[in-house]
């Protein structure tokens, strides 16, 4: 479906012919709603969730089960499924009403102690990974293969290295990949969150204060939950995260291999484009000297 054509409007039908309750409250689009899907807030306490593709729409089944059995084993809050819409009005997906979660997107320049920060989000992950994985999703279509071997993006990885040839370091990254490769997860799967990146965390008064969007979230691998100590977290903000996260060192690579990755087809998808390549250019030296 067009992703311009989820609008508010659209969310306002819905919403009137499935939930006739909340039909008077005002609907208004949020800054922030990402890709995959299109987010409005509904009046209050309210968000209306609207997958924008059919890869998105298998999440919502798997968020309206499983979210309600992890929320009571985290330290911060995480959306909560309110109600499950249906197809209508020409849109073709299931839909999701969740409870408003307050905060900012967590932006660096809102976050007053990194290291902090850092140590906060390691703590979530830990009692994460720590909750009954008993029956949750494995790695697919549904998350992306988040969870996944690595192995699973290698293909992408080299083609993307060949095709940037002298735009990137090509030995140092390689050897890094490699470091990646070699190593598995050999103990039961643990869930994962899949995409910990800062338009999913927010903030409050300088702190972490929720978790976002488990679209990308399933059972397997933890290690693609280590991206951020890359993207995002630097010096100190990274040495706490590690500190408290509490992985093994293969894991740990196998993270920054996650990281790699997505940076170098990021960086791929912008030089074709012709816009602006400086984070993901940022995010191969990031990887590349810690």
């Amino acid at each position: 479906m067009n992703r311009d054509a989820i609008d508010a409007a659209l969310a306002r039908r819905l919403i009137e012919a499935q939930f006739p309750q909340w039909a008077a409250l005002p609907i208004e689009r949020v800054a922030h709603d990402g890709w995959d899907n299109r987010t409005f807030r509904l009046g209050d306490a309210l968000s209306i969730r609207l997958p924008t593709g059919d890869w998105y729409a298998q999440q919502v089944a798997k968020e309206q089960r499983w979210l309600p059995c992890l929320a009571p084993h985290l330290p911060l809050p995480i959306p909560a499924p309110v109600a499950r819409g249906e197809p209508g009005d020409g849109y073709p997906y299931a839909w999701s009403v969740y409870r408003w979660l307050d905060g900012e997107i967590a932006e660096r320049t809102r976050v007053d102690d990194l290291p902090g920060f850092g140590a906060a989000l390691a703590r979530f992950l830990v009692a994460l990974r720590a909750a009954d994985a008993t029956g949750g999703p494995p790695p697919g279509e549904h998350n992306f293969f988040r969870g996944g071997p690595l192995a699973t993006y290698e293909a992408e990885a080299l083609a993307a290295v060949e095709t940037l040839g002298d735009e990137i370091p090509r030995e140092a990254i390689l050897r890094v990949w490699e470091e990646a490769m070699a190593t598995t997860w050999e103990r039961a799967p643990v869930w994962v969150h899949g995409d910990v990146a800062a338009g999913n965390l927010l903030v409050r008064d300088g702190r972490l204060a929720a978790v976002l969007d488990f679209g990308s979230s399933g059972v397997g691998d933890p290690a693609c939950d280590v991206v951020i100590a890359w993207t995002y977290l630097d010096g100190p903000g990274r040495d706490a995260f590690r500190a408290a996260l509490g992985l093994d060192a293969a894991t740990w690579s196998r993270g920054r291999g996650w990281a790699l990755w997505k940076a170098l087809i990021t960086l791929v998808g912008h030089l074709e484009d012709g816009t602006d390549a400086s984070r993901p250019r940022r995010d191969i030296q990031r990887v590349l000297s810690a």
